[in-house]
């Protein structure tokens, strides 16, 4: 066992230390951060495509969250045990299985064409939070069973409601977990090309967005057309690695903060 946990943490290395070697040359430049990409998309920097990859990671797991985390407490502690809660549970199970073109097909017949969004930030984000549902209402479900039982027994006994019980006591002893299960799910739509590529990601739009309805460019939309659709290669690839190194370091920093936050919180709500 010890081997192979070696081995994978090994390809693990390996892979982040060749895309580091291969990148570090784009990235230690601050044009390539800050500036535009230009002379197509051969020269400049990715900046308009890192505020892209930003809004839509954020936005989708906000509404990821909205919807995911009441579902996991509903199921928990509401949900009686039946057909109904088995049905609900073999569908959150599949649709974590799904490919991500299939929820790009989607998001583009119903966001985009269907609520007449377009190919715009909102579109994606509601895309790409679909996507992130089922690991967060999962965990959030295993999270609120989690918890000790006696601590539900002490506050109703003083007098709380359920509802003040779920609010005071369990969700926030649950929230360190529920966290992990939020970090699993930035790390996914943050990397995900398919489900954008048919909802939101421009293949050149050198200007910051200023709405919900405009579309943005991506980094990893960016990375796959630096790398297989370039007319120049040679000048290409350097930046494809610099995309791919950046685009590590952006997940990176999001599941740090994330991290930290749960840190925070397990700390505080030690038992």
């Amino acid at each position: 066992m010890r081997v192979l946990t070696l081995i994978v943490v090994g390809i693990l290395a390996f892979i982040l230390l060749y895309v580091l070697i291969r990148g570090i040359g784009s990235v230690l430049s601050w044009s390539f951060w800050a500036d535009v990409p230009r002379e197509g998309l051969t020269e400049g920097g990715i900046f308009p495509a890192i505020v892209g990859t930003l809004a839509l990671t954020l936005l989708s797991i906000l509404f990821a969250c909205l919807i995911a985390i009441p579902a996991g407490i509903y199921m928990a502690e509401y949900a009686p045990k039946g057909w109904l809660k088995s049905s609900v549970d073999i569908m959150t199970n599949n649709l974590a299985g799904i490919p991500s073109i299939i929820f790009g097909l989607f998001g583009m017949t119903f966001f985009v064409v269907g609520l007449g969004m377009g190919d715009s930030l909102l579109a994606g984000s509601l895309t790409l939070a679909i996507m992130a549902l089922p690991v967060i209402i999962r965990t959030t479900e295993q999270a609120v069973v989690g918890v000790p039982h006696d601590l539900r027994q002490a506050s109703i006994a003083l007098g709380a409601t359920r509802f003040q019980t779920i609010y005071k006591i369990t969700l926030p002893v649950a929230l360190p977990r529920i966290i992990t299960g939020i970090i699993l799910s930035v790390g996914r739509v943050a990397g995900e090309t398919a489900p954008i590529l048919f909802t939101v990601a421009a293949l050149y739009l050198p200007r910051l967005p200023h709405s919900l309805l405009d579309q943005v460019m991506a980094l990893p939309y960016h990375l796959y057309i630096l790398s297989v659709s370039s007319p120049e290669p040679d000048k290409s690839l350097p930046m494809a690695f610099g995309t791919a190194l950046v685009l590590l370091l952006l997940v990176l920093g999001l599941n740090l903060v994330a991290n930290a936050i749960r840190s925070h919180y397990k700390k505080k709500f030690k038992l």
